[in-house]
């Protein structure tokens, strides 16, 4: 299995989307213009990560449910 979606899956990976889509909503927020949509892209991993779900896995043909792609990482 790929390595990425691997980390991705795990918990640690789970709170690095957390944490950068916090981040990204936060940078959003302190610039002036068009700052919504930095703080709306913000949503993606920050969603992803709490949620459980990686965008990413069904690009490569892998479940979108982070419980279905560690269980497909045991056996």
């Amino acid at each position: 299995m790929n390595g990425f979606i691997s980390f991705m899956a795990s918990p640690a990976g789970r709170w690095a989307r957390v944490f950068a889509g916090l981040a990204l909503i936060v940078v959003g927020a302190l610039l002036a213009g068009l700052w919504w949509i930095l703080a709306a892209v913000g949503l993606v991993p920050l969603l992803a990560g709490a949620l459980d779900v990686c965008v990413f896995a069904p690009l490569l043909s892998l479940p979108f449910a982070g419980t279905k792609i560690r269980q497909n990482m045991q056996a």
